[in-house]
């Protein structure tokens, strides 16, 4: 597979790459989160889940779903209806056989859609939620305004993404581990070549922080908040429309 290209550039071309490997590696997907974070990423899931109950949703549209797990989360806040979108039916297929075992085929509902191009209505959702996808976005920009419409007034969005520690002895360990030890483990469980050397650059590329803060800004959010979490591999975003 080519290298991903960055943001804003091809014709659709990264998202044809994305949904590619995505599909390539979905078999081995949830193993490697809980072996590569060592089982932290369901921790920072919880966090949202925690964040975004606050809001008592009746709704709430999960972005680049993936396999569920986020979505699944979610179906813990009483009341809920999840629908979570991606461009990978091999990662919903594992995700929907999750659903199903856990009986909530009523409450999480998972479907093929482009994060840039929803097919809902404005004002649609009470909460959005989307956990280690948007830095996969062709276009940012086009993602966020698009999540910004079909959000109702007032309504919550809780982004999770990979980001880079401060401290510069955690952040030299970290992007050692990046460069070293993830892409031998994600290569040998994944049986994929570059998916997690791609996955570790598109986390570096991303601009976090107070950068994606101000895009999120430019999309029409407010009241925007970072919480660095696990001495800030990973950024908690909340915004409010």
């Amino acid at each position: 597979m080519s290298e991903i290209l960055p943001y804003g550039e091809g014709q659709g071309e990264k998202k044809t790459q994305v949904e590619d490997m995505f599909d390539k590696i979905a078999p081995r997907y949830d193993l490697l989160n809980r072996l590569l974070t060592a089982g932290v990423d369901q921790t920072w899931r919880r966090k949202v889940r925690r964040k975004a109950a606050k809001l008592r949703p009746k709704t709430i549209l999960d972005i680049a779903t993936g396999t569920g797990d986020l979505a699944i989360e979610l179906a813990k806040i009483p009341g809920t209806e999840i629908t979570g979108v991606d461009i990978s039916e091999g990662m919903m297929k594992l995700g929907r056989e999750k659903i199903k075992k856990k009986g909530l085929e009523n409450r999480v509902v998972l479907e093929d859609g482009d994060a840039e191009a929803l097919r809902f209505e404005a004002d649609s959702f009470d909460t959005i939620t989307a956990a280690f996808g948007v830095r996969n976005f062709e276009n940012l920009s086009a993602g966020l305004l698009e999540m910004h419409r079909v959000l109702k007034p007032e309504g919550g969005v809780f982004i999770l993404e990979f980001s880079t520690p401060k401290n510069p002895i955690l952040n030299a360990l970290y992007n050692l581990y990046n460069r070293t030890l993830l892409p031998v483990i994600g290569r040998a469980v994944s049986h994929h070549s570059s998916a997690y050397t791609y996955l570790p650059k598109s986390a570096q590329a991303f601009p976090s922080g107070a950068a994606f803060a101000e895009i999120l800004k430019l999309a029409g959010f407010r009241s925007i908040t970072i919480t660095p979490l696990t001495f800030g591999v990973c950024t908690l975003y909340c915004a409010f429309k």
